[in-house]
């Protein structure tokens, strides 16, 4: 109609767009702040995969540069490679368990709830020993602190009472708790309990603590032979492990593989019980490479679980480098040649899917420990853990 303006129709986009224009600069950072809230909801533990794997492989990198009588070709190459190599593999690793640690500290700070909930999960309480095993490999990987400095040491303690503070709620509750019983609690991330013994009496010894480094160890021990038994005999909590999991199975791997380092460490040399313990991890290792399909499911979408094959192989490759310095031989460094070339190729090809599809990596606004809505599968259910 003449003399009336037009009434021309706003699109959902248009609106969006003036909407956004016409938000005060406070609500704009308002809502930065609830995203990034909303992310640390679903940051949780399990993310230090990532770190386990980074640090193993710097202490990997460590062992193969150490000077050596074995003048094994792997050796040669590592040797030929530039020191600042090794530096900044450890200073990557580093960064990465720094900034982790960060962002689990504001998630304590800012959801506290979450983390409770954490503690109270089955599979999330393991992952709270991975932030101080990590912190243990890095400090035995350090190129340049020597296991007698006092800072050394002081940040063993700093690193290790954490682990044993865990040991005395984890491990008593699996005796006394009717519902934490370690048969209706075991699964294979369980494991990493005992590998955070493991790792804190390695670095005991090397700084000769024998009987620190021996305590550890027999507390690790004991409770991995019962949880080994348990496992292999498919209680409840063995077969509450959704499919999306199924990766933190290779740690039926990396704990035997650490105990024979341990002990290796506490006895001076790689003993009878150092190989007995490295061929169990080896026929484990043979036992689950040979059935891919039980980890077809799980590879249908990166995630963070996809970090838990990396540590444990890096851990067989350290294991396998011990063999190899102690029984002399073209078998025993193929075999560490095999294995060390496995886990490096094994990380970088998560590094790069890390980088290409972080966004599939990263967490949204769910708690991954809240209790599973009825109408989601499995898969769903779990979406980051």
């Amino acid at each position: 109609m003449k003399g009336k303006e037009q009434q021309l129709p706003i699109t959902a986009a248009a609106a969006a767009a003036i909407s956004s224009t016409c938000k005060a600069p406070t609500e704009v950072l308002n809502l930065a702040t609830m995203k990034a809230l909303s992310n640390l909801t679903g940051f949780h533990a399990g993310y230090f995969r990532i770190s386990l794997s980074l640090c193993c492989q710097a202490l990997l990198w460590k062992t193969l540069s150490e000077p050596s009588t074995d003048s094994h070709a792997l050796r040669t190459v590592v040797h030929m490679l530039p020191s600042a190599t090794y530096v900044l593999l450890w200073s990557v690793a580093l960064l990465v368990l720094a900034t982790l640690s960060v962002l689990y500290g504001l998630r304590c700070l800012f959801r506290f709830r979450c983390v409770q909930a954490e503690f109270s999960h089955h599979v999330g309480v393991n992952y709270l020993f991975a932030p101080w095993i990590s912190w243990l490999l890095l400090l035995q990987s350090v190129p340049f602190l020597h296991p007698g400095a006092v800072l050394y040491r002081v940040l063993w303690w700093v690193f290790a009472v954490p682990i044993l503070m865990l040991d005395v709620k984890i491990y008593g509750q699996w005796f006394t708790k009717g519902r934490k019983f370690l048969s209706m609690v075991a699964n294979p991330t369980s494991q990493i309990t005992v590998i955070g013994n493991l790792v804190g009496a390695r670095a005991a010894a090397g700084m000769g603590w024998e009987e620190i480094a021996t305590f550890m160890f027999s507390l690790g021990m004991a409770h991995y032979l019962v949880l080994f038994v348990t496992l292999y005999q498919r209680f409840v909590g063995s077969s509450s492990l959704p499919s999306i999991l199924r990766p933190v199975f290779f740690l039926f791997i990396a704990a035997p593989s650490m105990a024979s380092l341990a002990w290796d460490s506490i006895s001076g040399s790689f003993d009878t019980g150092s190989k007995m313990l490295f061929f169990l991890s080896l026929f484990l290792f043979a036992s689950l490479v040979s059935r891919p399909a039980l980890f077809k499911r799980s590879m249908r979408r990166f995630n963070v679980a996809w970090w838990a094959y990396s540590f444990p192989l890096t851990v067989l490759a350290l294991a396998a480098t011990e063999y190899a310095q102690e029984v002399k031989g073209g078998a025993p460094n193929a075999l560490m040649l095999i294995l060390a070339v496995l886990s490096v190729t094994v990380t970088i090809a998560l590094v790069v899917f890390t980088a290409v599809k972080g966004g599939d990596l990263f967490p949204g606004g769910d708690d991954p420990f809240a209790p599973p809505r009825p109408q989601r599968d499995e898969q769903e259910s779990w979406p980051y853990i």
